[in-house]
């Protein structure tokens, strides 16, 4: 892969000027920059969505495989094994062959051979595609990927984010592709899965890009960091995992400013000579010679300047309640919930939620924890069992997809969400999430997933609730904004109850108890046991090890 002379700008905005890379066959890489630097961009141009202004960039005759950071599926009637089975064009090219072959029944001459060419074509692809052993591979992936074969059975209208996003990612990885291009491919994974995921992408045979915040993920799999700069819109390409690459960055930040310190003390002391040159004597020939010499080098310094890189802005968030909730702000008393022609998810879940604390959901993909929150928040209804709410309860509610969001509505209009805002309050509030000027007429339909979030929690701080129900909140969110929200979430002086796959934002947080599901047990936090249930164990070996090691934690 190689772009050359890269040159793109979006109507006034400067994407890439005069940017360059090149990466080999098997590089495992990944993609980094601040928002808006151009990163998910680098991909669509890979994969010939758009064009650039000019300049050249290519993946060669390399097949491509990509997990977009939304999963949109055009027709969710589809099993999850049709889904999978889709990443290779195995249907597609046998029904092209077939379409041939009777074509040849009846061609004569140079449409024979030509379609005797196509024909060689479309066999060598199908060949590449395995017919023969694709199914027996494609249950092999999907068992390493704890894909069960209820889910590969069920429509995919009937499976929870996590689930489309498992079954999205095994589809990508079935396709066989010379190289893969992922977009924030853990968000939604578990643990198990995450594990399988890193050691496969870690081995696999063509090359890996890689868009992700999660540093650790990155340092796992890569030895190469692509490096896309919004300040000079070029790119830089770093040997090393993203410590290495963090390390080297920040030396030459360092060696720069030293660089622009210098140059600044040689135009100024350049300037001086000048100005004295100016005012000497008409008489004094030589050192007006002399400051016509040093004026020339002057204006040399100056365009030679090295310009210091911006700080680019950093979301500001402090979220405080409009007034204090009860002793028991929730309570869920012996809850059942199964969707139509499903098994139950639960049956009698029973838990309170005490005023102030941090409540942790915990269990694998398709347990039902995205489900409960919707149950608690009514966009659900109980088969059986109630929920049942302080009276001082203020409630907000963060989804994992983020389809609370209008997406006909615009930034401002969906961080208002109906209160009665003043449009320089939305404003103040708003450009702390880093929506500034025009930014805040957009529509959510344009936003980037990290755009819909920081709009998603703009519109909790705007609530000023005391029990927040927050699904997934570190996803599409930089490192930075996800220690400024775990921070302010800490400090919170309310109730939080959180599903989360992110085990570094839940110890910042504070949890004080884990709701495991689904067995519905609840447990004190302690670091130990969460890292042990999302590192190191599948779900089976979770329930067959719990009663052995939970006497050594908890006695």
């Amino acid at each position: 892969m190689k772009g050359s002379h890269m040159n793109l700008s979006f109507g006034t905005e400067l994407i890439y000027e005069d940017a360059g890379f090149q990466l080999e066959g098997t590089d495992k890489a990944g993609i980094v920059g601040v928002n808006g630097a151009g990163k998910t961009t680098l991909f669509r141009l890979l994969l010939g969505e758009i064009a650039l202004d000019s300049g050249t960039i290519s993946a060669g005759r390399a097949r491509l495989g990509y997990l977009p950071q939304e999963i949109a599926v055009e027709d969710e009637s589809l099993t999850g094994r049709d889904y999978m089975f889709s990443g290779r064009p195995i249907r597609r090219l046998e029904a092209e062959l077939e379409t041939i072959y009777r074509k040849l029944e009846t061609a004569e001459g140079d449409e024979q051979a030509a379609l005797l060419r196509e024909m060689q074509r479309k066999q060598e692809a199908l060949d590449a595609a395995s017919p023969y052993d694709a199914e027996d591979e494609l249950l092999a992936l999907a068992a390493d990927m704890r894909i069960g074969a209820d889910l590969l059975d069920r429509p995919l209208r009937e499976l929870s984010g996590g689930q489309k996003s498992k079954l999205a990612f095994a589809r990508v990885l079935f396709s066989r592709a010379d190289v893969l291009l992922l977009d924030e491919p853990t968000n939604h994974l578990d643990a198990s899965t995450r594990d399988f995921v890193t050691a496969y992408l870690r081995n696999y045979r063509g090359a890996v890009l890689i868009i992700s915040h999660d540093v650790e993920f990155l340092n796992r799999i890569v030895h190469k960091i692509v490096f896309i700069n919004k300040a000079t819109h070029k790119i830089a390409v770093y040997d090393g995992n993203y410590d290495t690459y963090r390390q080297k960055y920040e030396e030459e930040k360092r060696l720069r400013t030293l660089q622009i310190i210098q140059q600044h003390r040689e135009i100024r002391k350049l300037a001086d000579f000048v100005q004295r040159a100016k005012q000497a004597s008409q008489t004094n020939h030589a050192l007006k010679r002399m400051g016509q010499e040093r004026a020339l080098r002057l204006e040399k310094k100056k365009k030679e300047l090295i310009r210091e890189e911006p700080a680019y802005g950093r979301v500001k968030m402090e979220i405080r309640p409009r007034r204090e909730g009860g002793a028991v702000p929730l309570e869920a008393d012996r809850l059942s919930f199964h969707y139509p022609k499903r098994p139950l998810l639960y049956r009698d879940l029973s838990f309170l939620l005490h005023g102030k604390e941090r409540f942790l959901v915990v269990g694998e993909n398709g347990v039902g924890k995205s489900t409960l929150l919707k149950l608690l928040v009514g966009l659900l209804t109980p088969t059986r069992g109630t929920v049942r709410f302080h009276p001082k309860t203020d409630l907000a509610y963060y989804a994992q997809e983020l389809e609370e969001l209008d997406p006909e509505a615009t930034v401002m209009e969906n961080a208002a969400a109906g209160g009665d805002f003043a449009e320089w309050e939305l404003r103040r509030v708003l450009a702390n999430f880093l929506f500034r000027g025009d930014d805040v007429y957009k529509k959510a339909s344009v936003l980037s997933p990290g755009e819909k979030a920081r709009t998603a929690l703009c519109r909790i701080l705007l609530r000023r609730a005391n029990l927040l129900l927050l699904d997934e909140p570190t996803n599409h969110l930089d490192p930075d904004t996800q220690a400024v929200i775990g921070q302010n979430f800490r400090t919170f002086d309310g109730t939080i109850l959180v599903v989360s796959h992110n085990p570094a934002f839940a110890e910042q947080i504070g949890i004080s108890r884990m709701l495991i599901l689904p067995e519905g047990r609840i447990e004190p936090y302690s670091a130990a046991l969460l890292h042990y249930y999302y590192e190191k164990n599948t779900p089976e070996e979770w329930k067959r090890k719990w009663a052995d090691w939970k006497p050594r934690r908890f006695e």
